[in-house]
């Protein structure tokens, strides 16, 4: 009988290694930058329309405890493309090698090259890799573009700053600029004393012809279309929803006019617009058109059922540029906004779809973070890596025992959080020089509305005792108090 039992093992490898033998599965990650928690339909969004996503959500699984890298930008894609998390990674913060006028260098701190990223890795393995969309890692003419950490093809922002503007001068394509809106530059921060006198008007002062939506959505296309034949791995990084809030006239118009009685004048930085609310969730329905039209491809390809879809988002939602997150619920019930280590800050949706592996409309409360996103693609694509401070959800998504994270750590500015289980921790007083940890039970208070510190002082001792031995100092971003600084 055991004779028998090896031999049908051998006859009917698992999914994961029969895949492998036969090719390696293509897998596309889709960024978004600033969806809030709330703001998909699957996690209990009203307002906003995302069938895609939603759909994508019914076609696989999705994660009710899956936390972005960071409470910002640059740090969280750090962080998802590394395996480390921010006590140990290379960029903390957004750091900005430039301005805000049109000749001004470009770019955030660069990675090293130092750094193992996932494209490196998948590269390694044979794949096509490509970047569609906002980098924030490093600028022209250094050791962080896209071109030397892993991707054979770039296309998009270089620099997070010129993506606050949906039709700028220039995109990149690997090292070359492509010059799109006939070269011609404008402020995507601008604020006006009184409503202009039109929607036209408008529309005219802050549209031009190329939107750059449009263009990295044909690029990724034909990025698959041309790959279809070998395993690929296509990262995008949508720029939307960040703001500022610009959004297609005929998008914009499928939702209802009476949601905007007012005016936004930019006094809440970047863009003017007359109808701020129905614009803001037209762009979070175009992000959604082109998850779905990113997945027809796949299908079109014949390759839908060998691609592992992943969709997620770097930080919670925004607070800025006229985005009316309360009217939105962005947050959901949790507590915080984009740049807030609380909840809302950090969670984050993550819907993975692999057809015939992953079972269809399941739902998982796995904690998991950016960081495991490195050694779980790692696993699915063929040998496992123990690297980094990630832990592989692979066996999550395909119905196995799975290890646990014994914590999560973060940090940003003059923040802290650490979640211990049940437990988070959080400091936000570090740049006063109060060093006051509170205490959350995330199971009993996922909004984290009452600090138990004073009722568990065992839990607390070991949270600050976390928060020390989980970081390594930073001479480029300090923490600060903690190294010694003044902010």
């Amino acid at each position: 009988m055991l004779v028998m039992i090896l031999q049908l093992l051998l006859l009917f490898p698992s999914p994961v290694e029969s895949q492998v033998d036969a090719r390696p599965p293509n897998v596309v990650y889709i960024l978004a930058d600033d969806l809030g928690w709330g703001e998909v339909g699957c996690y209990g969004q009203e307002k906003i329309r995302t069938p895609e996503m939603d759909k994508l959500s019914r076609e696989g699984m999705r994660f009710t405890q899956h936390y972005s890298g960071s409470a910002v930008c640059a740090p969280s894609r750090c962080v998802l493309l590394t395996g480390k998390h921010t006590g140990h990674a290379v960029v903390r913060n957004n750091w900005e090698n430039g301005g805000w006028g049109a000749d001004e260098p470009e770019g955030q701190y660069p990675l090293p090259e130092s750094e193992e990223t996932i494209a490196e890795m998948l590269k390694e393995r044979g794949y096509a890799t490509a970047c569609i969309g906002k980098w924030g890692l490093g600028g022209p003419d250094t050791i962080g573009h896209p071109n030397k950490q892993g991707f054979d093809h770039f296309y998009g922002y270089l620099c997070q700053r010129k993506a606050h503007n949906y039709y700028p001068a220039h995109l990149w394509r690997n090292d070359e600029k492509h010059i799109i809106n006939d070269g011609e530059f404008y402020s995507a921060h601008q604020r006006i004393e009184s409503p202009l006198d039109s929607e036209q008007a408008y529309r005219d002062a802050y549209d031009r012809k190329d939107y750059t939506p449009d263009l990295m959505r044909d690029e990724a296309i034909e990025f698959i279309r041309s790959n279809a034949d070998k395993p690929f791995f296509l990262y995008y990084p949508s720029p939307i929803p960040h703001v500022a809030i610009q959004a297609l006239q005929e998008e914009i118009e499928a939702y209802p006019r009476e949601w905007d009685q007012e005016h936004y004048l930019g006094d809440k930085g970047y863009l003017p617009h007359p109808r701020p609310r129905a614009a803001y969730a037209a762009m979070i329905t175009r992000l959604d058109s082109e998850i779905g039209e990113i997945v027809a491809e796949l299908e079109k390809q014949g390759i839908a059922d060998e691609t592992i879809i992943m969709v997620s988002s770097d930080n919670g939602a925004t607070y800025a540029g006229g985005v009316d997150y309360e009217f939105f619920d962005s947050s959901g019930p949790l507590r915080g906004l984009k740049g807030s280590l609380y909840e809302g800050g950090i969670r984050v949706p993550m819907i993975v779809r692999w057809p015939g592996r992953v079972a269809a409309g399941s739902t998982t409360d796995h904690v998991s973070a950016f960081q495991d996103v490195m050694p779980t693609i790692a696993e699915l694509t063929g040998d496992a890596i123990e690297a980094g401070d990630g832990v592989s959800f692979a066996p999550t998504l395909l119905g196995n025992g799975q290890k646990q994270h014994e914590v999560l750590y973060w940090e940003h500015g003059p923040k802290q959080a650490v979640r211990m289980g049940r437990w988070k921790g959080v400091r936000t007083g570090l740049k006063k020089g109060d060093l006051t940890v509170q205490l959350y039970d995330l199971e009993s208070d996922p909004s984290e509305q009452k600090d138990v510190s004073a009722d568990h002082p065992e839990i607390l001792t070991k949270v600050t005792e976390l928060m020390e031995t989980e970081r390594v100092p930073s001479t480029v971003f300090p923490l600060a108090t903690i190294d010694d600084v003044d902010s």
